[in-house]
């Protein structure tokens, strides 16, 4: 079958250790199923397994790609969990029960291929007016959005969060999940393009970076070092800060004295349950929101794909089809 995987790892030039060629189709076993992939989407976890990041050479070759839609050999039309092992894996999981929590592309096989191995536990069914572009969108950026608002961040309609950093996958995602469901958003951006677009798919209010807003019951904060003072600005007394990255970094000072003056929640966020990921899923035809593609390209341009994800131009997800 056709895979793009990681045939080495390169952690100055990640793109150089892609490869996109013929890999071993995956056998069926007891308590795993064969989905053939109709839809997979890019994430940054990708980009950091080329670098050898939670991907030592030992494993290697790794098929890429942790999100998938696709469908099963009896025809049931599903979207893939890809956490495995762990103690929050979906309860019937066939693997070892101390077995550590992994991603898909960590110690199995990811998505970006033409068939993929999960366990059958891991599926959950797409609902038949999601397309399989969309439906591949939610299981990491979009669920990363929904558990970090609602379980993490316990917010509700008519509360205000502040997401830092507009035009990621999961900054995006939680502009229309949390506007579908009456918060009011507002997004930060360097970028007036973005700003602009964080308006159109719903946002209260988009500012440049570090702009004064006022206080917010929330902050979904994605960017680490470059936002972190303004996140602790921004957070109102009692609020909440939900960490879901850092990609400029940690931040060199944490605020400490406002942190605990001001009775500020700090917690860390990432995925979610394959429940979680079901209702995800049924959010969505409810409410007819979709999950922002920004573009989508065959598996055989795979490395063009994941060339767009590393220049950072993108707005929303990137897509990949088999």
């Amino acid at each position: 079958m056709l895979a793009a995987y990681a045939a080495r790892s390169d952690a100055e030039d990640p793109l150089t250790a892609l490869e996109v060629g013929e890999r071993p189709d995956p056998q069926p076993r007891d308590g795993w199923t064969v989905v053939t992939v109709r839809a997979a989407a890019l994430n940054h976890h990708d980009l950091w397994s080329l670098r050898g990041v939670g991907l030592p050479a030992d494993r290697l070759p790794m098929i890429l790609g942790t999100d998938a839609a696709g469908t099963t050999p009896d025809g049931r039309e599903v979207i893939v969990h890809g956490v495995i092992g762990g103690p929050h894996a979906p309860t019937g999981q066939a693997v070892p029960a101390d077995e550590p929590r992994s991603l898909l592309s960590e110690r199995y096989p990811g998505t970006l291929a033409e068939q993929l191995l999960v366990p059958t536990a891991n599926l959950v069914d797409k609902p038949a007016d999601l397309s399989w572009e969309h439906a591949a969108c939610l299981p990491t950026a979009y669920l990363t959005a929904y558990r970090s608002l609602f379980r993490s961040g316990g917010a509700t309609p008519g509360q205000r969060v502040l997401v830092q950093g507009a035009g990621g996958g999961v900054a995006t995602a939680a502009v229309v999940i949390g506007a579908a469901a009456g918060l009011e958003m507002v997004v930060t951006s360097r970028d007036a393009g973005k700003r602009e677009r964080a308006l159109q798919l719903g946002a209260a209010e988009a500012v440049e970076t570090g702009a004064r807003i006022g206080r917010v019951d929330l902050v979904l904060e994605t960017v680490g070092a470059a936002t972190w003072a303004h996140t602790m600005r921004s957070v109102k007394p009692g609020g909440t800060v939900v960490v879901i990255g850092a990609t400029t970094g940690e931040p060199a000072r944490m605020d400490i004295n406002r942190l605990f003056f001001q009775e500020i929640s700090v917690v860390g966020a990432t995925m979610g349950s394959r429940d979680e990921l079901g209702r995800l899923a049924a959010f969505c035809a409810r409410t007819g929101i979709r999950p922002v593609i920004d573009r989508t390209y065959p598996l055989t341009q795979a490395a063009d794909a994941l060339a767009r994800l590393a220049g950072g131009g993108q707005f929303g997800k990137i897509v990949v089809t088999p």
